[in-house]
């Protein structure tokens, strides 16, 4: 008969892995996190570049190949990100977003002593803000 290992007191089990068993890059994902993301392996993306092993000196990267006419959106892409084991899911706001559920907090941007909503050619506006008419 074997003996399945209980979390100790404080520690939290996840449904489809042991916290112990993640990789450093890793957070418990929710279960509705993890539906369809992708491989937790290891993949190589169409630059010939392994994502998610943690050499991210590779010969095969445009980074490794850098000239002035790179265009740098080859760098973009969910072809460059692992679905599981990116350093982006270490941030605070990913861990309340894939762990705990809570969406992140919508609202307008807004700059704490600039109005960034106003159009610089509405000479009404200038008025208001005390400047003077061309």
């Amino acid at each position: 008969m074997s003996q399945e290992k209980k979390p100790q007191a404080g520690q939290k089990q996840s449904q489809s892995q042991n916290q112990s068993d993640l990789d450093p890059y890793e957070i418990e994902f929710l279960p509705q996190f993890e539906q369809g993301r992708g491989p937790r392996a290891p993949f190589v993306n169409e630059y010939g570049v392994t994502i998610g092993d943690h050499n991210y000196e590779s010969d095969n990267s445009p980074l490794e190949q850098w000239t002035d006419d790179t265009d740098p959106s080859v760098m973009a892409g969910d072809q460059w990100v692992h679905p599981y084991k990116d350093v982006g899911f270490q941030t605070a706001e990913n861990r309340d977003i894939f762990e705990k559920g809570i969406a992140p907090q919508s609202g307008i941007f807004m700059h704490p002593d600039k109005n960034v909503a106003v159009d610089p050619g509405d000479t009404t506006t200038q008025k208001q803000n005390g400047e003077a008419e061309a």
